[in-house]
């Protein structure tokens, strides 16, 4: 029974001896394994330099219009809405005062006439000459600010967006805007817009005035408006280390409207970048970081980069220390780890 017993373990031993020898023999060290790559040399590309932002569009001006004095309003010629041109005629005034002034004009040009007349003969004294003159004088300023302020016209071309108050009724020159001003009416310039672009200060000596822009809305996904640069705010946000960019944008048709949501890019100048093909990049699971593979003497080098921009096909690099014609491996590094040895199959 114990020899039985002894010859069954001795097979069992020799059994499971030969089946290690077989997987032994099959199996090749993963440290000596090749793996098969495709390689393409790192290339210098010329590509445009942008700067991407959202931003709210806003009119390019806002006028909360109203005489200089309170008054009755006689007549409202518009409403909320309408288009308005530069010196078009939005309200009357009462002109009481006005009448009254011109009254006061005719007579003091009579009496300066007069005195002029008689100065000219040496009849008077330069005093009496400078009173009738400055007499004259204040009522034809007066005449010009009364007629100003009872005529009211538009002073920029644009769209009225609010109307406070109805014909026949006192304005009264309290605060009744959301701004906190006085007005008879709310006026806006639309064409052009303008957006606010807040610009990291590493930029600042790359941004000159009429730099294009191009601007882009959900509103209008199909449509691309034009826009430049047209004032840089001088001073840097010591919290933000920002500064303002102001972008005019195109209206001619005034199908954009303030408050809409847009995406600007702004060109800057043109450069020289790495790019490679957008395939090669490979993304670390779980985080934001981007790698690829170099093929260095016969082995995959792994390698951190930036992403920068995007150019059809193919992403520029914020390079490690990738030269221009280093071997970027471009097919089968997704079976790579740092240091696998490789083999280039190019076709």
């Amino acid at each position: 029974m114990r020899l039985i017993m002894l010859v069954a373990t001795i097979a069992l031993v020799m059994s499971a001896c030969n089946q290690a020898n077989n997987q032994d023999a099959d199996a090749t060290p993963e440290a000596e394994r090749e793996f098969p790559v495709t390689v393409k040399p790192v290339a210098l590309q010329t590509i445009d330099r942008t700067l991407e932002y959202t931003a709210d569009l806003m009119p390019f001006e806002v006028v909360h219009y109203a005489p200089a004095a309170p008054g009755r309003i006689n007549k409202i010629y518009v409403e909320i809405g309408s288009q308005v041109s530069k010196g078009q005629k939005l309200a009357q005034m009462d002109q009481t005062q006005l009448v009254q002034a011109r009254t006061q004009l005719a007579n003091a040009k009579f009496n300066f006439s007069r005195i002029d007349t008689l100065y000219g003969l040496g009849s008077i004294s330069e005093q009496q000459y400078e009173q009738a003159k400055t007499q004259y004088d204040l009522a034809k300023s007066n005449v010009d600010y009364l007629t100003e302020n009872t005529a009211l016209m538009s002073p920029i071309n644009g769209i009225v967006t609010a109307k406070y108050y109805e014909d026949g009724e006192l304005y009264s020159a309290a605060p009744n805007t959301p701004s906190g001003k006085a007005a008879i009416v709310s006026l806006m310039q639309i064409n052009p817009l303008k957006a606010f672009m807040s610009v990291s200060q590493s930029y600042f000596p790359q941004i000159r005035l009429n730099q294009q822009a191009t601007v882009t809305t959900d509103v209008y996904p199909n449509k691309v408006f034009q826009g430049k640069v047209f004032r840089i705010h001088p001073t840097i946000d010591a919290a933000t280390r920002t500064f303002q960019v102001e972008i005019i944008v195109e209206n001619d048709k005034q199908i954009l409207r303030p408050g809409m949501f847009a995406n600007i890019e702004l060109k800057l100048q043109e450069a020289e970048a790495v790019v490679v093909p957008a395939i090669a990049v490979l993304k670390q699971e779980g985080t934001n970081n981007r790698y690829v593979f170099l093929a260095e003497n016969g082995v995959a080098r792994q390698v951190q980069v930036e992403i920068g921009k995007r150019v059809d096909d193919l992403l520029e690099l914020k390079t490690n220390g990738i030269q221009p014609g280093a071997q970027l491996i471009v097919e089968g590094q997704a079976n790579l780890m740092n240091g696998s040895k490789i083999k280039i199959v190019n076709k």
